[in-house]
């Protein structure tokens, strides 16, 4: 026996591409078609990402900018009393600024709007500390701008009953073991509307989001809520100190489904363009140094299909998350509930195959006993 592994060469005149493995259940038509695209266009399309206000780095983002360099030039942006946002570039991208963006920036994001420029924003409009156990309001002048433009975004914490966890190191007899402890602060999103951006998402999360609420400064906009919080939410206002411990009620989650992401389409400044803001800066940020970590493939997938949405007509993004997905139990199930699925899906298929036999073994005996008690001459 060998263990083999399957791979494909594209090759366009003296152009060649190599997809190294074919993984099983993977996108594999997006994989194709990127590669295709990557050796026939003359010229990629050009995405900025502004830098200087705070933002953190392409080199931050490696699972994003790996993505997004298979079909686009990514590039930093950075804007000066001086200096404009390039005439070639079709998006700019804005994540998680965290210092105060000076006034003049905003007077040159109104100018790229209004020549027909895309712009995506991932806002914090709050920030949780590990170090003290505090969260706090952020403000960067971005929240006002995106105001006037119909979107406001919240300087709320969401709190979620589907959140993701934090370790948390408890005593446990001679023992100092580190538990996984659920924490409301960092929602994980499992509710999209149905829209290019979110097709094949399953679940992003969202570590200290805020909601976006939609307030129409045009009635010809468009606007479409891409992706909502659970049934059982809630939102706190800062300051808040973070109890890792706490015992959360029913009583703390009051809120439904509220928006966290919204698509805007239409006549911006006077010139027709495209908008995606989220209520989250950090959900595609990887990190640097000791504190990078791997994102999960929906958070990293939702960033780069928004901003396909934004820069790319080709139809790419319906394929980028085309393939085989876990489905987790909905987290607002009861653990018992939970309990009785897991060991029905384990144990039904093995009962079944035990009453086949069975009955199998019955039919063939009485078979048996039939032809043996039969006289032959």
């Amino acid at each position: 026996q060998q263990k083999a592994y399957l791979g494909a060469v594209l090759q366009y005149g003296e152009k060649k591409e190599v997809i190294p493995l074919v993984q099983p259940g993977s996108a594999m038509e997006y994989d194709l078609s990127s590669n295709i695209k990557k050796m026939i266009v003359k010229q990629k399309t050009e995405i900025g990402f502004l830098q200087g206000n705070g933002e953190p780095s392409l080199q931050a983002m490696p699972q994003l900018a790996q993505q997004l360099d298979i079909i686009y030039d990514v590039k930093p942006v950075t804007v000066t009393d001086s200096t404009d946002i390039p005439a070639n570039l079709k998006t700019l991208v804005i994540v998680a600024p965290r210092d105060t963006i000076p006034p003049f920036v905003f007077n040159k994001l109104d100018a790229f709007i209004a020549r027909g420029g895309r712009l995506l924003a991932a806002i914090n409009r709050v920030d949780g500390d590990f170090t003290n156990a505090q969260g706090k309001s952020l403000n960067t002048g971005l929240a006002e701008w995106l105001d006037k433009k119909g979107i406001k975004v919240d300087d709320d914490f969401i709190i979620d009953v589907n959140s993701g966890n934090v370790m948390v190191r408890q005593n446990q007899g001679m023992f100092v073991m580190n538990t996984p402890i659920k924490f409301p602060y960092l929602p994980i999103i499992a509710k999209f509307d149905k829209h290019p951006i979110t097709t094949g998402i399953e679940q992003v999360l969202m570590p200290f989001a805020s909601p976006v609420i939609v307030n129409p400064a045009d009635t010809s906009l468009h606007y479409v809520n891409l992706a909502f919080t659970s049934d059982k939410t809630g939102l706190q206002k800062p300051p808040v100190y973070f109890d890792v411990m706490r015992n959360w009620t029913r009583e703390d989650f009051p809120k439904s489904s509220l928006p966290v992401a919204v698509a805007v389409t239409g006549k911006i400044d006077g010139a027709n363009t495209k908008m995606v803001v989220f209520g989250d800066g950090d959900f595609s940020v990887n990190g640097e140094g000791q504190n990078q970590q791997r994102l999960q493939a929906d958070n990293v997938n939702l960033m780069s299909n928004a901003i396909d949405w934004l820069s790319d007509d080709t139809g790419l993004i319906s394929l980028r998350t085309k393939d085989v997905t876990s489905r987790p139990l909905n987290p607002d199930i009861e653990e018992g509930t939970k309990t009785f699925v897991k060991y029905l899906n384990f144990l039904l298929p093995i009962f079944l195959i035990v009453i086949y036999g069975v009955v199998r073994y019955r039919i063939r005996k009485s078979k048996r006993n039939k032809w043996m008690s039969e006289n032959y001459v």
